[in-house]
């Protein structure tokens, strides 16, 4: 049992000063074998905290159906960290942002009709209400008081670049008191005058986030927080990656005079990231500020341990600090050789999917209308008899689509580019396979539909007669629409195309499996899913955590949307992750 408060001028542990060195460290990013490892690493380093959002929609993704098992085990990844000796901090928002899927807010949320998220809305705050007592649930037992590792917990995130409607950050302060949590709450904005004051609530501490210029930084959250220890509950070490651009990395030095800085202050210090982990699967966001960007596979995040857990330079550098402020472990961790390398035939086969039941209506239905979460929905219409080339178009194509006309590729749109209309030969049997890149977590576009929006039209008049067949990656995991036939409508479908092959490990490695030679697509390990892969860049490799593989035999599933594949891809020793900014 134990104690944690706000002082005057520090927090208090057990009523002495204390000071808070975390590394946030994303559960839902890591495969849950693979936790341990990470949380060991952390105090190799000298911290002696773990920080974490909590995904809404990795654990409700359907409405009403909570999951806190497997991956979504929140209650054993705090078990852990408490086992590791080390204290939690849990950020639950309910909106977390942190470049995942929609902030992490349920599809299903998002498209309820006139919900007002992230604010006093009446549907809203019922539903984020019932979310946050159940994450609380598996928080409350498990603070310090009662001998658990958590000692703060964050309302809300970032609020004060989003809105201020403090009745909204009052209303979670008071969910959040009444079921259980008694540890200090806090709040974190970056610091400016506005997003400080507009982010504040009564009842929770202030801090920051922020990776540069800690000095006259903290000199700004002085001025909010005149009282208490000052924080930077987000240190940036490193930054997340788009499709398309270079690869982003910080130097090692420059971080670590900034975290001198901090230290040499007083200040406490989160690290965002101490370890990215992997957007597994479709959970990558995206960021939209007049040109969609969706967000890359890995979340590498130039972080003290790389995705594949390996400390880097930065870690060291950042223990070399540390260690002048605090005690820190004379163990160090280990560092791995290369991955193996391996050379994988594969072969195409009939599919890797199942379709959903076809749904028709006068104009293409969305996802959400479909109740689809997967990421491929297949547009059908017939075209009528007209002579010469035909200008087709749509409200918005989110996000990217590749259209065929009797079976015969005849161009793409893509919404990064403003794409929203293709000039058309003659034929009859028009298809594009739309693929949902990633919902955007930040600001107003929150909650987007996605797919053909709006009525198309054909020269101007509207193209009626549609149909939208969801498509599942049958392996993946992840829900879908309803199951049918898994080689129903083969014949109707000019992509995605699916390859298969197998491999031998003899015990237990992580992968990288090599996609430079891939075009755009998904692929799965003994059924599970990846990520995304794209010619795109700047990512070239995904990883593969060894959890996932066995000793002996091995499937490797691709399912490519553009391009024929090779006869063989590649495991490789190490991540590619691509260019990086000079």
């Amino acid at each position: 049992m134990g104690t944690f408060a706000v002082g005057e001028t520090d927090f208090l542990l057990d009523g002495e000063p204390h000071r808070i060195l975390s590394g946030a460290l994303h559960y839902f990013r890591v495969h849950p074998e693979q936790w341990a490892d990470r949380i060991r690493k952390a105090r190799l380093m000298g911290l002696n905290t773990i920080e974490t959002y909590v995904a809404w929609n990795a654990h409700e993704p359907r409405r009403g159906e909570w999951d806190a098992t497997g991956a979504n085990d929140l209650g054993r990844f705090l078990d852990l960290v408490a086992a590791e000796g080390l204290h939690a901090i849990v950020r639950p928002g309910p909106y977390i942002c942190a470049e995942w899927h929609n902030g992490g807010l349920p599809v299903w949320l998002t498209g309820i009709p006139g919900i007002g998220l992230r604010r006093s809305e009446p549907a809203y705050l019922a539903e984020a209400t019932a979310y946050l007592r159940r994450v609380y649930e598996i928080v409350a037992p498990r603070q310090i008081e009662h001998g658990g590792p958590v000692v703060l917990v964050q309302i809300e995130n970032e609020y004060g670049a989003y809105g201020d409607d403090t009745a909204y950050l009052e209303h979670l302060v008071a969910v959040t008191r009444e079921a259980g949590i008694t540890v200090p709450l806090t709040t974190i904005d970056q610091p400016t005058d506005r997003m400080l004051a507009d982010g504040a609530v009564a009842g929770a501490h202030l801090t920051g986030s922020f990776g540069s210029r800690a000095a006259e930084r903290l000199a700004v959250l002085r001025r909010h927080q005149p009282t208490g220890p000052l924080m930077c509950a987000e240190f940036w070490d490193g930054w997340f990656d788009w499709w398309g651009n270079a690869h982003h990395t910080t130097p090692a030095a420059d971080s670590a005079a900034e975290l001198e800085t901090l230290l040499a202050a007083g200040a406490s210090v989160n690290f965002y990231m101490f370890h990215g982990g992997t957007n597994y699967g479709l959970t990558n966001g995206a960021n939209d500020k007049g040109r969609y960007l969706p967000i890359v596979t890995s979340y590498d995040y130039d972080a003290p341990l790389d995705e594949r857990g390996e400390p880097t330079e930065k870690y060291f550098a950042y223990r070399d600090v540390i260690a002048r402020y605090a005690a820190v472990p004379a163990e160090t961790p280990a560092v791995a050789g290369p991955a193996p390398s391996l050379e994988v035939a594969i072969e195409r086969i009939p599919a890797a999917w199942t379709l959903g039941e076809p749904v028709t209506g006068e104009r293409p239905p969305t996802f959400e209308e479909l109740g689809h979460l997967g990421a491929l929905v297949a547009y059908e219409t017939e075209l009528p008899d007209a002579p010469g080339p035909r200008i087709l178009a749509f409200d918005d194509v989110r996000d990217q689509a590749w259209a065929t006309l009797d079976g015969v590729p005849i161009g793409t749109l893509s919404r990064t580019r403003h794409e929203r209309s293709l000039r058309l030969p003659p034929g009859r049997s028009l298809r594009l396979l739309v693929e949902e890149q990633g919902r955007v977590n930040y600001a107003d576009r929150l909650g987007e539909s996605k797919g053909l929006l709006g009525q198309p039209t054909l020269d101007g008049a509207p193209l009626t007669g549609w149909t939208a067949t969801p498509i599942v990656l049958d392996e993946a995991g992840s829900p879908g629409g309803p199951a049918g036939d898994p080689t129903a409508g083969e014949a109707a479908l000019d992509g995605p195309f699916a390859y298969r092959g197998e491999f031998v490990v003899d015990g237990e490695s992580d992968l990288f499996l090599d996609t430079g030679e891939l075009g755009k697509g998904f692929a799965l390990v003994n059924g599970f899913l990846l990520g995304r892969y794209w010619r795109s860049g700047p990512q070239q490799t995904l990883y593969v955590p060894a959890p996932v593989l066995r000793a002996g035999a091995n499937t490797l599933t691709l399912v490519e949307l553009e391009a024929p594949v090779a006869t063989a891809v590649r495991f490789v020793p190490g991540p590619l992750l691509g260019p990086t900014e000079e």
